[in-house]
């Protein structure tokens, strides 16, 4: 797929966020890294998921789904800003499913790509290989 430049990447998996800014020209993708941010996991998930053993989500599950919470509305903050004119989310089909459920109207008008693959922590390549794989 062709991003256009400056198309932000968020990289997540429930625990942690990388983000990407496309810096390519034309058909080039280019991905740079851009700086850490803060986000807040207090923000309470859906707890949609229950485990076989209780009828409570698990404390991991419930870190995880705030964590995609706080990044929806991190993403939302941005795109209101307008700070994020396109907008790319590759994540884990778990996280994701989660960060569904909080996206603004404006952020899924932004929204170009989504991917539902766990690819934090891997290298930048591993990143433009998946994009250009869409």
């Amino acid at each position: 797929m062709l991003l256009p430049q400056g198309t932000v990447v968020a990289v997540t998996d429930g625990e942690k966020l990388d983000l990407y800014r496309n810096a390519g020209i034309g058909s080039e993708l280019s991905l740079a890294a851009m700086p850490q941010v803060s986000i807040d996991d207090e923000a309470k998930g859906s707890g949609g998921r229950h485990t076989s053993t209780s009828a409570n989500p698990d404390e991991s599950q419930l870190s995880e789904d705030g964590f995609s919470a706080g990044v929806a509305q991190y993403l939302n903050k941005q795109v209101l800003e307008g700070g994020i004119d396109n907008l790319v989310v590759i994540s884990a089909p778990r996280s994701l499913g989660e960060l569904r459920k909080h996206y603004h109207k404006f952020l899924s008008a932004k929204l170009l790509l989504e991917i539902p693959k766990d690819l934090t922590g891997h290298v930048v390549g591993d990143v433009e290989k998946a994009i250009q794989a869409a």
